[in-house]
């Protein structure tokens, strides 16, 4: 426990925020360094770190898992045509020429954007979506720039569809969660019933829900609705939708759940993934995003759906992502939702990590050292000291 988090983040308007933060280690060795605050709010209910929460973009590093296992059954070839996969033909307007792969859509350089909506409803098709120029910039060739866009997700579950013939989400249970033990989902449906009655209510910061208020209740609709308000699932067609299950943000899985990923990484692979495979998503790429999400200083290295804090680009004098302030490498994904903020982070050199999240963050709230926020900051300075140690996280005027 670490007194006085939530008093840090918060006033009294509201309920306090809840944030956990758990270490692990390449043992296997887990501790909860601090859980504080309610899973929900409405009933009373106490947070804990086995209780599942949409984690945001950390989503991207999990469906990348799903993807190499893919690579490695001989199903997929990251640098392989996408059409071949998906049934019909995408190419960015402006470069007909170039093929858009995976390895481009996982490291955001495909060249989409995130100037059409990426929530696509149910009765929309991906192939008519990525036909419009507003989802492309026409500045940035496939396999150019680096610019951070969510609607490179929504293809990569496309993809997957097309080459499993399995729904996204049903996929991704059969290719990580299952093999890793681990009860999670995509927006629900492939959780257990005990997951669904543990969900985290998401709060923005004045307050009010804004994701899964579920009362121990399945969503009647786990996708965007139909342009008509109906969802019948049924009219959700492989690798013509992709969107429904949210890749790039809606995984629902805890924080000792993400713990467990993390184990994985750290031994390796282990029985999981090749190290091979391992080696492609951490192969690290300078970038300077100038437009997009994550801006500021925040990514400063991007792989395939995994980037960088701290570290070698810290030389950098524009690059601010020292989340832990201590200048160590750390690889993983952040992720930044619904007034959420998470992360899955684990040094190879240590041999340890963390798995945090944290709820009710201010929009745009940026830290003291790093462009991350601040709220981020004092849960992972907390994690680092023992657990015993009872000292506040940090003074008031350190929240801005």
């Amino acid at each position: 426990m670490a007194p006085g988090f939530a008093l840090f983040l918060f006033t009294s308007i509201a309920p306090p925020p809840a944030a956990v933060a758990v270490h692990f280690d390449r043992d296997g060795q887990v501790e909860t360094r601090v859980v504080e605050g309610l899973a929900d709010p409405g009933n009373g209910r106490a947070l804990t770190p086995d209780d599942p929460v949409r984690v945001a973009s950390v989503s991207k590093l999990v469906v990348a898992l799903g993807v190499m296992r893919l690579v490695e059954a001989g199903t997929l070839d990251l640098d392989r045509d996408v059409s071949d996969y998906l049934g019909w033909t995408l190419r960015h307007p402006a470069y007909p020429d170039r093929p858009v792969t995976l390895a481009q859509l996982l490291g955001h350089r495909s060249g989409l954007t995130d100037n059409i909506d990426y929530a696509l409803p149910l009765d929309s098709d991906l192939e008519v979506e990525l036909a419009r120029r507003a989802a492309w910039d026409d500045a940035r060739p496939p396999g150019g720039d680096f610019a951070y866009a969510n609607l490179n997700l929504p293809v990569v579950a496309a993809v997957v569809e097309g080459a499993t013939g399995e729904r996204f989400d049903q996929a991704m249970t059969r290719l990580v969660f299952r093999p890793l033990g681990l009860d999670a989902c995509f927006n629900w449906p492939t959780c257990s019933d005990a997951a669904v009655a543990r969900a985290v209510v998401l709060r923005d910061a004045g307050g009010a829900v804004v994701r899964d208020d579920l009362r121990g209740k399945r969503p009647d609709c786990p996708v965007v609705p139909a342009s008509d308000g109906s969802c019948d699932l049924p009219r959700y067609r492989l690798a013509h939708h992709g969107a429904g299950f949210s890749p790039q943000g809606g995984l629902r899985i805890s924080a000792n759940g993400l713990a467990r990923i993390g184990i994985m990484l750290l031994r390796r692979g282990e029985a999981f993934l090749k190290p091979e495979s391992l080696a492609r998503l951490e192969a690290m790429a300078p970038v300077h995003p100038t437009s997009g999400e994550g801006t500021g200083g925040f990514f400063c290295e991007y792989g395939v759906a995994m980037h960088s804090t701290g570290g070698p680009a810290l030389a950098d004098a524009a690059c601010r992502d020292d989340l832990f302030g201590d200048g160590r490498l750390r690889l993983g994904h952040s992720g930044d939702a619904y007034g959420l903020r998470s992360g899955l982070w684990f040094d190879l050199e240590a041999g340890d990590g963390i798995a945090y999240f944290t709820t009710q963050v201010p929009e745009g709230q940026k830290g003291i050292r790093s462009a991350y926020s601040s709220a981020e900051e004092a849960l992972v300075d907390a994690a680092h000291r023992r657990s015993t140690d009872a000292s506040p996280l940090a003074s008031p005027a350190a929240a801005h």
